[in-house]
């Protein structure tokens, strides 16, 4: 990411409600080509961050830049470099697809000249072309969803923010939606607010994780994964010993017979009972037949990492 131009940008970035911090000091860049996944739980500021992030809430204090333009500045010029799709888009369902995109270019100030190109080459890219002429009100929630992204996109914004941009989606649809996000990366800046953490692991190439106000992970997917810890194993026997044996083992806290041999055994950190397990098998005669490491998913490195902030501000 170092040669990306960096296209989003903020600095110490503060506000408080009735005296509480709602976001404390936050800074964070976004650059060009990436897709940014924003988690939180509820009342972490997550909200807040982004209405302070489009321009509809000021801050107490701190900066936005995009595209290298101050938000609060020059609010309208740095919002000609923003896209944005509220959890629930703001669509005219008495309009078509296309008049609602005739009335958003002039809002966003295209260029007349220019404005049936961009919505032609708008609806190609949000798989919208064959209901251009359709009323918004008479369209499936997927297609619903595809208009609100092509608002956000159709002026060419630097960066584009999107507020929960599958909720309420089928899974079929849900995949589509993720097709078209990422295709939208290669052209611009995306900031994916959820609290889906399955979306940012099939989407995003770096995460935010707030809690209290505060970030308190911000890396790429790849080094959140690699956080992950194996916490079980699954195994398998030809003659199974008994579910108590297997609890005695050192460091393992848990057994779950799964039946037809299988079990899954929990264990504590640093206590992998992996090689105990096959010595005493083999001197035992279970004959293992399987043994399948399992990795903490994401939402536990999720509760995890918000647990031990919480545990940090309690001490």
């Amino acid at each position: 990411m170092s040669e990306a131009r960096c296209l989003l940008k903020t600095e110490k970035l503060t506000r408080q409600f009735s005296g509480k911090l709602a976001v404390n000091a936050l800074s964070f860049e976004v650059y060009q080509g990436e897709v940014l996944g924003f988690l939180g739980p509820n009342g972490a500021g997550k909200s807040t961050t982004m209405n302070m992030l489009t321009g509809n809430l000021s801050p107490d204090s701190g900066m936005v830049e995009i595209n290298g333009i101050d938000l609060f500045d020059q609010p309208e010029s740095a919002k000609q470099h923003l896209g944005y799709l509220p959890e629930n888009p703001p669509l005219y369902r008495e309009l078509t697809v296309r008049e609602f995109l005739q009335f958003c270019g002039q809002i966003h100030g295209v260029n007349r000249k220019h404005l049936t190109t961009r919505i032609d080459d708008t609806l190609e890219q949000c798989g919208l072309a064959t209901v251009s002429n359709r009323l918004i009100g008479q369209l499936s929630k997927g297609y619903q969803q595809r208009t609100g992204i092509a608002q956000a996109i159709l002026h060419q914004p630097a960066v584009v923010i999107l507020d929960e941009p599958t909720s309420g989606l089928d899974p079929i649809q849900i995949q589509q939606i993720r097709q078209l996000i990422r295709h939208i990366a290669d052209q611009h800046s995306v900031i994916v607010s959820t609290h889906i953490l399955q979306e940012v692991e099939m989407l995003c190439d770096r995460v935010q994780i707030m809690r209290q106000g505060k970030l308190v992970f911000s890396d790429s997917l790849v080094n959140l994964q690699s956080l992950r810890q194996q916490g079980a194993i699954k195994v398998r026997f030809h003659s199974p010993p008994d579910t108590m044996t297997l609890a005695n083992l050192a460091g393992v806290t848990a057994v779950e017979n799964l039946g037809e041999g299988y079990f899954r055994l929990q264990f504590l950190p640093d206590h992998n009972p992996t090689d105990k397990l096959v010595r005493q098998s083999v001197s035992e005669d279970w004959r293992l037949m399987q043994l399948i490491p399992e990795l903490d998913s994401l939402e536990q490195l999720f509760t995890q990492l918000v647990n031990q902030e919480t545990n940090g501000d309690d001490s």
